[in-house]
């Protein structure tokens, strides 16, 4: 026998309550069960927080490997530490085992919830004052920023150069110092982040999908506090230029969770600044018009660039139709390539970031810049610049 934490109704069910109440602070009562008593409350717990998401066969088909998703019970019992359950004795049969995490759904709820708090506190910015120099209000510049890996890890006698927080700040600070000095003099401007502009997701540094363990610099805590400040001082120095600044912060496939965050905490910040546009859309998804221009965004992680303008055609009809001239941009993939569909024009973009040791080894090299994209409500992309990391130096 062993001393178990367990529910209230759970020594119900094993019919041991003896009237002892959890500890302050606590939500468990601790018994000593045997394996026998403690394996049933496990498949109770399992069976009311569960449910079937994946069976895997073998070539026999028999059943190897049962994967479940976590649903809230319909009571008072928490469930939230029934995850997960390592069980003492195989409860579905020999060589069938159980996993199961918690849903998509549950995930983006508690992100959310996180969210509001966090809103909470922000005190919103004041009003920037609006530039006083004569501006084209036919025209817009769009500064194109993907895969910027902020917290990763090079060094240069493995990758070929380096990159680590400090290097990507100021990389970044001196791209828009040259980019807004060399654009247009449009009244209005983009910031199209398209993902990945984090490195990693969480407190672990390791892909939010695959788990595959990343070269990060410094801590989470750290990359948050740097990406907030770097952001603040793009955008702070686009709206002393622009009338209107736009925002994308697009999600990506390193930064799903931390698009949300930035997304929202900026648009809190901003609420009362009415020259900032930040889209808070929670679809990976993106558009903007601008006249007869139509832009569309989505970092490329869903869908590939020679499958994407469907989906945008889809998911935005009206502007899409009300639209003469229609551009879409991705990034992900690191290398830039221009692919003129019937529907529309659609390019992806190169990181100005340096390569990490993974892609050095696996031979994925692309050359480094990012662009400012001009458009004319009338006619189009009438423009860009092209800035290579050797301007930067």
């Amino acid at each position: 026998m062993a001393r178990r934490s367990i529910y209230i109704e759970e020594a119900d069910f094993l019919g041991i309550n003896d009237g002892r109440q959890p500890q302050e602070g606590r939500m468990q009562v601790r018994y000593q069960l045997t394996d026998e008593q403690y394996e049933k409350v496990l498949k109770i717990r399992f069976q009311n927080s569960s449910e079937l998401k994946k069976v895997t066969k073998n070539k026999n088909g028999e059943v190897i490997s049962e994967t479940y998703s976590k649903r809230q019970k319909e009571d008072n019992i928490d469930t939230s530490n029934f995850l997960p359950v390592s069980f003492t004795t195989n409860p579905f049969g020999e060589g069938k085992w159980a996993k199961y995490d918690l849903p998509k759904e549950q995930r983006l709820k508690n992100l959310r919830n996180a969210i509001d708090a966090l809103k909470e506190q922000i005190t919103p910015t004041t009003p920037t004052a609006q530039p006083t120099t004569l501006l084209n209000n036919k025209l817009i510049n769009q500064y194109t920023i993907t895969d910027y890996h902020l917290g990763m890890m090079a060094w240069h006698e493995e990758t070929g150069d380096d990159w680590d927080l400090k290097i990507a700040e100021d990389t970044l600070v001196k791209f828009f110092e040259v980019a807004m000095a060399t654009s247009e003099n449009a009244e209005e401007c983009i910031f199209a982040q398209i993902g990945d502009f984090l490195h990693w997701d969480g407190l672990d540094a390791v892909t939010p999908a695959s788990k595959h363990v990343l070269d990060a610099d410094s801590r989470f805590t750290k990359l948050v506090r740097v990406a907030i400040r770097v952001l603040r001082r793009v955008i702070e120095s686009l709206l002393k230029k622009y009338k209107v600044v736009r925002v994308i912060m697009a999600e990506g496939n390193h930064d799903p969770a931390s698009s949300v965050w930035l997304r929202e905490m900026f648009s809190s910040f901003y609420e009362n600044e009415p020259r900032i546009i930040i889209d808070t859309n929670p679809d990976p998804y993106y558009c903007i018009t601008f006249g007869d221009v139509c832009l569309f965004y989505h970092h490329a992680h869903k869908k590939a660039i020679a499958q994407v303008d469907h989906v945008f055609v889809s998911k935005f009809k009206k502007e899409f139709g009300n639209s003469k001239f229609v551009y879409g941009h991705t990034g992900h993939l690191h290398h830039s390539k221009v692919i003129e569909s019937n529907l529309m024009i659609l390019e992806q973009h190169r990181t100005l970031a340096a390569k990490d040791a993974y892609s050095s080894r696996g031979g994925y090299l692309s050359g480094r810049d990012a662009k400012v994209i001009t458009y004319h409500k009338d006619f189009g992309e009438v423009g860009r610049k092209i800035i290579n990391i050797n301007m930067l130096s």
